[in-house]
């Protein structure tokens, strides 16, 4: 299994980015090919010292070439084209295979 992670710093505006992740960029990612799920939260506190973040998105896919071919295609393309729309915190994307 491939992960792709999204991790979202507190935006200028919170309850723009709820709305517009939920209503639009959820729908977007929600068609990117070879998404097997996708989980998101808006509840993400660390464990021990340090901060947080706004909120977290994690994508499955079979394996890493599927999770490449998803971010190369339309909607890939669509979804990271969309990320400006509500993320002025900024974002960090990190990916992983996992053993099964």
């Amino acid at each position: 299994m491939h992960r792709i992670v999204a991790l979202y710093e507190t935006p200028k505006d919170p309850e723009h980015f709820r709305a517009y992740y939920t209503n639009t960029h959820l729908p977007l990612a929600s068609k990117l090919p070879g998404l097997r799920k996708m989980y998101h939260s808006f509840n993400v506190e660390p464990l021990g010292p340090g901060k947080g973040f706004f909120c977290i998105w994690t994508g499955e896919f079979d394996d890493a070439a599927s999770a490449a071919s998803a971010m190369q295609s339309d909607e890939g393309q669509a979804v990271g084209n969309d990320v400006p729309n509500y993320a002025s915190g900024g974002v960090m994307l990190i990916q992983y295979t996992s053993d099964k």
